[in-house]
């Protein structure tokens, strides 16, 4: 009785561990399964085919604009405003008066100073002629042309008195806002206006050490800036510094541009690019594309197999490092690890590993601009 009642309990404990055997195995099988179709499911990406491109290359700097000549206006004396004869913003010529400070008083000097020399004069024509009949003598007649001379000296100091009462403009230009009124008093310095010649103009900016053998006077550059969003505007070198800053270790460059319309300004700064050679083919791609790691930088190329059931070639990825180049805007250059005609993932790369399935879709547009500005973003 006893061995019939453990055989019946060891056929149920053998029952039971073989069911949990079974239900191990199959949960292992369902796993697997579930594994091999989720490794197998096709990601969505962005992708693109690859082409040459004629890249000029160039040196990229940030630079200031200034004006070809400027300068602020102020007075050498101090005095009060008689007369402001421009108006804010206008356009002036050279020797367009710009202040008159009260000049009354020394107006009147002058005039009484010209007539002393008037008088010296007067006195030394007629010593002249008369030491020619020895009416006079020689040392009056020194005494005569050191008295003229002298008169003549007072004049000069006191017409250089009275027109630097009035300032006139040193050079063609624009003037800026008046910040002087007639009856006000000014010391000497006091600024009036500031004034600028527009056209042309320049832009300094600079240059690393690296660079300098290829920048040189006459090379063409182009100026882009945010105050004119689209526009480039064009110039040329016209000078470089003969010396490096010893603290950036770069040279300063000055550029050359045409400036008809004034609307470029002193003061404003913009991205000046010199084109330092003849253009070459590159291959770039969207920075989107690359994937940046410490050990390298690397790209997801798309390769074409078998045809699928719907009898379209199976796409998958093949992961591949690069060696990158230069960077222009939303691009840049492959130097290394790519040709023409490959096919490259630009967006989703993330969830791919290598021989990953993708679908490639094009709903997906992404920022590829050698020259972005801040409105593209």
């Amino acid at each position: 009785m006893m061995t019939r009642r453990m055989a019946i309990m060891l056929a149920i404990v053998g029952a039971i561990l073989a069911l949990f055997i079974g239900y191990k195995i199959f949960m292992g099988m369902m796993i697997k399964k579930f594994m091999a179709s989720m490794g197998n499911k096709a990601e969505t990406v962005a992708a693109m085919t690859v082409t040459p491109q004629n890249w000029e290359p160039t040196i990229s700097a940030v630079g200031s604009l200034r004006a070809v000549r400027g300068t602020d206006i102020a007075p050498q004396l101090a005095g009060v405003v008689a007369s402001v004869p421009f108006k804010s913003g206008d356009d002036v010529k050279a020797g367009d008066v710009l202040l008159q400070l009260a000049d009354e008083d020394d107006v009147a000097n002058l005039n009484s100073l010209k007539a002393s020399a008037e008088l010296a004069r007067i006195t030394y024509e007629r010593n002249k002629e008369l030491v020619r009949t020895r009416a006079v003598s020689q040392a009056a007649l020194d005494s005569a042309v050191a008295t003229y001379k002298s008169a003549l000296a007072q004049v000069a100091a006191q017409q250089a008195l009275v027109n630097k009462k009035q300032i006139k403009a040193p050079f063609a230009g624009r003037v800026g806002i008046r910040l002087v009124d007639v009856g006000q008093y000014l010391t000497a310095g006091t600024k009036v206006t500031t004034l600028q010649a527009l056209d042309p103009i320049f832009i300094d900016f600079s240059v690393p050490q690296q660079s300098v053998h290829l920048v040189k006077p006459g090379q063409k550059i182009t100026l882009t800036t945010n105050a004119f969003p689209g526009e480039t505007f064009t110039g040329e070198i016209a000078a470089i510094d003969p010396k490096l800053d010893s603290e950036t270790r770069n040279v300063a460059v000055r550029a050359e541009l045409p400036n008809p319309d004034r609307r470029l300004l002193p003061g404003m700064f913009g991205s000046v690019k010199v084109v330092t050679g003849e253009p070459e083919k590159i291959i770039a791609l969207p920075q989107t594309a690359i994937t940046f790691n410490p050990y390298g930088q690397s790209i997801f190329i798309v390769k074409k197999g078998e045809p699928g059931a719907d009898g379209k070639p199976v796409l998958t990825v093949d992961q591949t490092f690069i060696t990158t180049g230069d960077t222009r805007g939303d691009e840049i250059a492959v130097l290394k690890g790519l040709k023409d005609g490959d096919m490259v993932v630009t967006s989703g790369q993330i969830k791919l590993k290598n021989g990953s399935h993708i679908v490639i879709s094009d709903s997906v547009k992404l920022p590829n601009d050698t020259s972005p500005t801040v409105q593209d973003r």
